[in-house]
């Protein structure tokens, strides 16, 4: 009698429970609402900063479905007790991502969940506020909703939802603030970057530094000296010149901007000291390049450098230590590596072009694009030059392209799926005033280097 009494409380208690469970726990992250929706609305960054990870280091996990937004899906197998298996769905995100700018205060985003919790219709809410003195911090309430409908265990299951679903909402909010916290502090938000597949180009380059307190004029006399070196040895060389110059980042310091120019060539196979060599890719610098006399905007091209790295034992014909060839004390040849690669656009002068760098940067690091700027440096191509007038006026904006090449990365970036074109750039469009700055355009579908037009600087 006593167990039919226990049998009939427990039925009306059950009976008496909530039909639904909900928890949300709020935290407030450093970061512009775009970037924390970018992270959010796609699961590529998620085992940088959920719960699970830290909960179960056997846990693996699978993407499939779209790359990113409604449809992006993330499933993982771990220890039964600890991380179980799961499957994380985006179900909306509202509003869509280039709807996002600086007068949206608001977004939301919706997961599905299908785990190994009781209950049915699970699905976390993710809502994101601007907030802060100057609106450039974010409020995340991730929240957690589960229906258990009339089955009494899962209305029982509710007594525990204080347990497992709190505390990974509220340690995986701690781990997307620490996450974001290494995402550069950009507003990438005007920029449209395009996942391009680029080719291998065969290239000379000679290596070249510059005091950064020297400004565009260091840069362009620079530029100017190597441009003319790698024209000349061209020349000698007997190959063509097929595309503008390129620039390789080595180190942008506080101080010292050290970068390899290079052009790109129409042989992969030169003859050198009456050799034939075939050109290679160069294999991960252990250090940044120095830069050779030549290059120096601070001597003639032919000039001697205390500065410059002994090369008596470097003969023409072999290679550096980055495995590139040796043509002379001064220029190199190799094999710049194709592959996927981060575009974006600059129009204006070469002071955007760093801007532009850490927003691709920051755009990869929200997207869970993998890079390695040491082994795969950052490079521009300077596609479109200046136009100046007699009176030494800028007439044209110079365009310039930068790329961050990938490791791992989707096909196309979401603004490439949605079909969202750069703005036309008018050949002849002269720039608004001296003193103002072009904004960031957008990145088209431009060749590689090896494909670009013309030459020059």
């Amino acid at each position: 009698m006593a167990l039919v009494i226990v049998a009939v409380l427990a039925v009306v208690v059950g009976i008496a429970m909530p039909g639904s469970g909900h928890v949300e726990r709020s935290l407030v992250i450093g970061k512009d609402i775009r970037q924390v929706y970018d992270v959010l609305n796609n699961f590529r960054r998620f085992s940088d900063y959920a719960e699970l990870t830290g909960s179960d280091p056997t846990i693996k996990y699978d993407l499939s479905g779209k790359a990113y937004g409604p449809g992006a899906e993330i499933s993982w197998t771990g220890a039964p007790k600890k991380a179980g298996n799961g499957k994380l769905t985006i179900a909306s995100a509202t509003p869509e991502f280039d709807k996002i700018d600086s007068a949206v205060n608001h977004a939301q985003i919706v997961w599905n969940l299908d785990s190994d919790w009781r209950g049915s219709d699970k699905h976390f809410t993710l809502d994101l506020e601007r907030t802060g003195r100057t609106h450039k911090l974010t409020k995340v309430t991730w929240a957690y909703d589960v229906k258990y409908g009339f089955n009494l265990l899962n209305r029982y299951s509710n007594l525990y939802i204080h347990g497992a679903p709190d505390a990974f909402i509220q340690y995986s909010l701690t781990g997307l603030q620490s996450m974001l916290a290494s995402v550069k502090n950009v507003d990438y938000s005007d920029l449209v970057p395009y996942i391009e597949q680029t080719k291998p180009t065969p290239v000379l380059l000679v290596s070249t530094k510059i005091d950064r307190e020297g400004g565009l004029d260091a840069l362009n006399e620079a530029t100017d000296a190597a441009v003319k070196l790698l024209q000349d040895t061209a020349k000698k060389l007997n190959v063509n010149v097929t595309g503008p110059r390129i620039l390789v980042v080595n180190n942008y310091g506080d101080q010292t901007f050290t970068f390899d120019i290079a052009l790109p060539i129409d042989a992969t196979t030169l003859t050198v000291a009456g050799q034939s060599h075939d050109l290679t890719t160069e294999a991960a610098p252990k250090a940044p390049a120095e830069p050779t006399a030549a290059a120096s905007a601070a001597a003639p091209a032919s000039a001697a450098s205390t500065e410059a790295p002994a090369v008596a034992a470097n003969a023409p014909g072999s290679t550096d230590k980055y495995g590139r060839l040796i043509i002379d004390q001064d220029v190199r040849a190799t094999m710049m590596a194709g592959g996927p690669a981060l575009k974006g656009e600059w129009v204006g002068t070469y002071a955007g072009v760093p801007q532009t760098r850490d927003e691709l940067e920051a755009y990869a690091q929200t997207h869970g694009y993998k890079y390695d700027t040491v082994v795969n440096r950052f490079y521009d191509i300077l596609a479109r030059p200046e136009k100046i007038d007699t009176d030494n006026n800028i007439t044209q904006y110079a365009l310039y392209d930068v790329y961050l090449p990938l490791s791992d990365a989707p096909e196309q970036t979401p603004e490439q799926e949605a079909g969202i074109q750069p703005p036309a750039l008018d050949e002849e469009q002269a720039p608004a005033s001296s003193s103002s700055s072009a904004a960031p355009a957008t990145a088209g579908s431009a060749a590689a280097p090896a494909e670009a037009a013309s030459a020059g600087k």
